[in-house]
């Protein structure tokens, strides 16, 4: 289990994120919920021990993160990153492939195992993506790269997955696929997720348990009916909405009341 106590970052002067209690269980999905600006990303570097604490402290399995050698994390959290622009060329293989470096032995050369290998193709199945292995990344659209990097995270069988923006330039269909196959890892695989989502909707449909952030701090947390109502959403995002119920799936369901659509 991933658990962050309190914990606080700095740049300078300034509070990006600040007192953030979070508790990541193993099967169980967590959305994080905010404003542009709001820290979320931060948060995640946090959890990964990627970005340094200025106050609090960030467990796995009850033990101070960084008192793990970075390969053990690896082994144990996987990253899906706001997409970034590869420097060098790479086929997709290669790069889904490079998620299973951290089991491999130190300095070994052509280090890829069986199980490496069976474990990338599956990554890649998953995904929707064995027809494209042997593609450049650099040649893909940027839902297909979002979707090679989500594979990459999976092909470390990680048990707990930091997914930043997982869903960022999917359409519908494949938005739906990737958490479905998330929510399926944590269902069927015991592993746990923690998800940043600018899609409300699909974080009620998909997360047990929803974190609102605001200016770096917790404006709310829990399950999804506990935490997706209008007044708090209104107070998160400056805009008054509509929260019925979903008439097939009975999660909560969002709509965005625009000011032109109020009656007069």
């Amino acid at each position: 289990m991933l658990e962050a106590k309190a914990i606080t970052v700095r740049y300078g002067a300034r509070e990006a994120v600040a007192g953030v209690t979070l508790s990541a269980e193993l099967g169980l999905l967590t959305a994080i919920i905010g404003p542009n600006g709001a820290g979320k990303s931060t948060l995640m570097r946090a959890l990964n021990g990627a970005k340094e604490l200025s106050g609090g402290e960030i467990l796995l399995d009850g033990k101070p993160l960084r008192e793990f050698a970075r390969r053990a994390v690896g082994r144990r959290i996987a990253v899906v990153a706001q997409e970034s622009e590869l420097r060098f060329p790479v086929t997709v293989m290669e790069f889904v492939l490079g998620g299973r470096y951290a089991w491999a032995s130190t300095g070994a050369w052509g280090w890829e195992t069986e199980r490496d290998i069976e474990a990338a193709k599956r990554a890649l199945f998953e995904t929707e993506l064995t027809d494209f292995a042997a593609r450049l990344v650099s040649e893909l659209s940027g839902g297909e790269r979002q979707r090679v990097v989500l594979a990459r995270a999976l092909a470390t069988e990680a048990s707990i997955l930091l997914l930043d923006e997982p869903t960022a330039n999917l359409d519908l269909a494949h938005q739906a696929a990737m958490l479905s196959l998330v929510r399926e890892r944590c269902d069927k695989r015991g592993a746990s997720a923690v998800v940043v989502t600018h899609d409300v909707n699909l974080a009620a449909a998909f997360a047990d348990r929803v974190l609102l952030i605001k200016g770096g701090r917790t404006l709310a947390a829990g399950a999804p009916r506990e935490v997706l109502k209008p007044d708090t959403l209104r107070e998160l995002f400056d805009i008054q909405v509509l929260v019925d119920e979903h008439p097939v799936t009975g999660a909560p369901r969002i709509t965005p009341v625009l000011k032109h659509q109020e009656r007069r």
